[in-house]
Parts: C-alpha cells; structure tokens; sequence
C-alpha cells in the first residue's frame, strides 16, 4: 500500500521529542496521528466523503482518511477521520492559571476550622440554572464522596447543604442568605452556547444586588471550567476535572481567613 493511513512508504521525520514543537502521538514521536469525528449537514455519498477529506486536509491533516460515515439523517452525515497533524505547538510557552492551595487533609482542614475560625463554615452546593447533572456536585458535597475522597457532608466542621440540581439562581440566593452561608459552590455541566457563563453571571448579578457578594467565597466547577474563566465571571476559583472535596475545602477556608482578616 502506497498512501492512507497504512502506508508502508518511509516517513522520514525527526522522532526526538521537542516540547516546543509537540505534535499528537500514535506509536512514534512526532508522527502527528489524530482521529477527529465531526458532523456535515449533507447526505451521505461519495460527494460528501469528498467534503470530508478536503476538511480534512484545511484542518492540517496529512493524507486524512474516512476510517467510519454513517447517515444520521435525511441531510446529515457523521464522520470519523484518521491523518497525520501537520500542525505543531510549543508547550512550553503555555501559561495556565490554576487554582494555588496547600492542599490539606480532612483532620487538618477541622483543626484549621477550629483554629482559625473557631465555628462550623458553613457552605452550601447546587447545580444552578436548568442544568440536570449532580455527579459533580454530589462528588464534593455527599458523604460518601468519590473515589475515596469523602464529601463534604462528613466533615466535623462544616455545615453542607446540597441542594441538587435545576435550582434558579434566586432560590439559591435566597438560601445563602436564610442559611447564613460563608461558600456557595456552584457545579455546571452543561455548556451548549455558553449557557453556563450566562448562568453563572447572572449569579453574580444577584449577589451584588443582595450586597453580598464580598461576604462569601464563591467558588464554581464543572468538566470545562478553569480558574481562569471563573476568576474572570467574578468567582474567587474555579475548579475542572479531578477535583475532590479536600480541594475545594482547602481553598475555601484559606479564602474565608483571608477575607475575614482572622489570625
């Protein structure tokens, strides 16, 4: 075989790894091997899996080749593309702004409660907006916990309130202020048209007219959200995948000292 994704002919490519030029990796360095799925709002045939391959080629896929296509529609047709990335980064020149805690254990962050702030904190958790998902909020506030990190609801000195999912912005609030809160955790999942920065803003909103905002720390995650999104919404973190409850309190009690200017 001459060409395609099986080609026997010799590649011939540097295969040291050069963190600034890193390319995708299939089974030798540098050798850019991707697999990419999208779909076209056409129907299927020959015409559209021309389409397909010249997409291809413009996202800087060497020799791409249709590995699967299926029609899911009258006027719709998925794909699932396999190539060579032309394209290449320099990852030492990326700078990500994460979440900077000294993360500590379930015992110290109690004894750091009674220490510093001498009373249980008291935080409260919900998936706001029209958003179903729980798993992640639940990871962080439910007993039990996830993967064997216990949730909230089991530590000594905190307070937890989960409050699930699909809960208005407005019933939220009202509860932060009934309850007294000292962190409002917010969890969104789903993100179709930024739905989750409307939402998330739009919390914020409501705080400042409360007037307040600068008396809780506010805190919010999901599969897509960074720190550096969160910060710029208005939120005091925000934390993405593989996040547990022993991250999220750290940072909280650290930032409700710190607003409080306890010693």
């Amino acid at each position: 075989m001459s060409g395609g994704l099986y080609s026997t002919e010799k590649k011939d490519f540097d295969k040291n790894l050069d963190l600034t030029k890193i390319k995708p990796y299939g089974d030798t360095m540098n050798d850019g091997k991707i697999q990419v799925s999208f779909t076209l709002p056409v129907d299927d045939g020959e015409k559209a899996l021309f389409a397909a391959l010249e997409l291809g080629k413009k996202m800087g896929i060497e020799k791409p080749s249709v590995a699967y296509h299926v029609s899911l529609d009258k006027g719709y047709t998925y794909f699932v593309l396999c190539g060579s990335l032309t394209h290449s980064i320099d990852y030492t020149s990326i700078k990500v702004e994460s979440v900077e805690i000294e993360l500590m254990t379930i015992e110290e962050i109690n004894d750091f409660i009674k220490t510093k702030i001498k009373r249980k904190l008291i935080i409260i958790g919900a998936t706001t907006g029209t958003d179903a998902h729980t798993v992640g909020i639940d990871a962080i506030m439910n007993r039990k916990g996830f993967a064997g990190h216990y949730g909230l609801e089991r530590y000594e000195m905190i307070d937890a309130y989960n409050f699930g999912s699909q809960v208005s912005n407005e019933t939220f609030v009202k509860k932060a202020i009934e309850l007294k809160s000292d962190v409002l955790l917010v969890s969104q999942t789903v993100t179709q048209k930024d739905i989750h920065v409307r939402n998330l803003t739009n919390l914020v909103d409501l705080l400042e007219a409360e007037e307040i905002r600068d008396k809780i720390v506010l805190i919010c995650g999901g599969p897509r959200i960074s720190n550096e999104l969160a910060k710029e919404l208005g939120y005091d973190a925000g934390f993405g995948p593989n996040t547990f409850s022993e991250n999220v309190a750290s940072f909280a009690i650290k930032e409700y000292v710190k607003r409080n200017l306890l010693k």
